[in-house]
């Protein structure tokens, strides 16, 4: 088992903050700043040096973080296995996801609920943020295991197709396209458009479909842009904007008639989705075993 020397040390490595460290481990700092002395004690080299008011690894410290991540990952996978060996009802561990806004409001919750209902005894957090911090999050080993809109060129990380998306024109009836069935290319340049913020995986998809017939964001009246679907949703729930946004997020409005699709003609926003996984931790078995659950059928509830 990796000691709670060793633990501190890779909040510290992770974070290269102290402070954060010590709020992530409820531990005072001058307690943080012991586990550490003590860890250089034993290995008789510095494992951090100071910039100005940051800290940064030094060549032993990485050497140090590398080989404790490598024994993290042992630490997990004996730990499920010893877990299972009789019953994989009794699996117990810890399941760190990490998911871009839609996944996390209107795709997810099921799938973790039945996968909580087969394993009690994982203990399970979601991180929702939009893809690029998603992204920064597995690459911070907040996250284990991620779900995010496309692919990036990011090296570091391993891509698994999971599912594919719909990105609609909606607005509301203070607009004037309320009465407007469908309108062309052209014609969208004239209207108020809201959009997400960047980073969003949604407004990457709306990018890369407005690129598709030759234009651009700049040539929408583009003005606002919100981070989060629902606020993008409030938000044209009570203003005259045009919004795109995921057709899994406002169905309930399209029902009830408090939202309206408006069709663009020659414009089609797909967006697919991916769970991601840092390069060599692929074999977490938690992170395995929600991938195949998800896989597996569960994704035909959504």
């Amino acid at each position: 088992m990796i000691s709670f020397r060793h633990e501190v040390f890779f909040e510290v490595a992770n974070h290269l903050s102290f402070t954060k460290a010590s709020q992530v481990l409820n531990l005072s700092q001058p307690a943080i700043s012991r586990h550490i002395k003590s860890l250089e004690e034993q290995y008789k080299t510095s494992l951090f040096e100071r910039v100005g008011n940051a800290v940064k690894l030094t060549l032993p410290g990485n050497l140090l973080l590398d080989h404790l991540r490598q024994a993290k990952e042992v630490q997990i996978r004996l730990s499920y296995a010893l877990s299972t060996h009789q019953d994989e009802y009794n699996a117990k561990g810890e399941l760190r996801l990490g998911a871009s806004t839609t996944v996390a409001l209107y795709i997810i919750p099921e799938i973790l609920s039945a996968f909580r209902q087969r394993y009690p005894n994982v203990r399970i957090t979601l991180l929702n943020r939009n893809s690029e911090n998603v992204l920064k999050a597995l690459g911070n080993n907040e996250i284990d295991l991620g779900i995010i809109e496309g692919q990036t060129k990011t090296t570091s990380v391993s891509y698994r197709y999971f599912l594919s998306d719909e990105v609609i024109a909606v607005c509301s009836p203070k607009s004037e396209l309320w009465y407007r069935e469908s309108i062309n290319l052209e014609e969208l340049k004239n209207y108020p458009v809201a959009l997400r913020e960047r980073g969003s995986g949604t407004l990457d998809s709306v990018k890369a479909a407005l690129a598709e017939v030759n234009m651009k964001i700049a040539d929408l009246k583009n003005n606002i842009s919100l981070g989060g679907t629902e606020a993008l949703k409030n938000f044209l729930l009570v203003d005259n904007c045009l919004g795109f946004l995921p057709l899994r997020s406002v169905r309930k409005e399209l029902a009830s008639g408090t939202l309206k699709q408006v069709f663009i003609e020659g414009l089609h926003v797909q967006r697919q989705f991916y769970f991601i996984q840092r390069h060599g931790s692929e074999s977490d078995p938690f992170g395995q075993a929600f991938v195949r659950f998800a896989l597996q059928g569960h994704n035909n509830m959504l």
